[in-house]
């Protein structure tokens, strides 16, 4: 986020995703007055945590389509994912 201070819609607006920032609305409307100044720092840590993570994928995604190698340590877990989603199938799991 710019240095503008962090307000209601600007958490909402951060969260991206309309579940979340809804989860987020109920909470804050449902806070006791006593509580709402903890609801509003956990909620503007979370915003923070996603635009700072949106920030590194773009990041990510720049340096990956020049070709350049993707700082950091990266796993690929995918096969792994793959895997035990075929195991939790073959259990009969949805």
């Amino acid at each position: 986020m710019s240095d503008q201070p962090w307000t209601i819609e600007s958490i909402r607006d951060a969260l991206g995703n309309p579940v979340l920032a809804q989860r987020f609305l109920a909470e804050i409307n449902k806070a006791p007055a006593h509580e709402l100044l903890g609801v509003f720092a956990k909620w503007q840590g979370i915003a923070q945590r996603t635009l700072d993570a949106v920030q590194r994928g773009r990041e990510a995604a720049a340096i990956e389509a020049t070709g350049g190698e993707i700082p950091g340590e990266w796993q690929d877990v995918t096969d792994r994912v793959l895997e035990e989603a075929a195991r939790i199938r073959a259990r009969g799991a949805a």
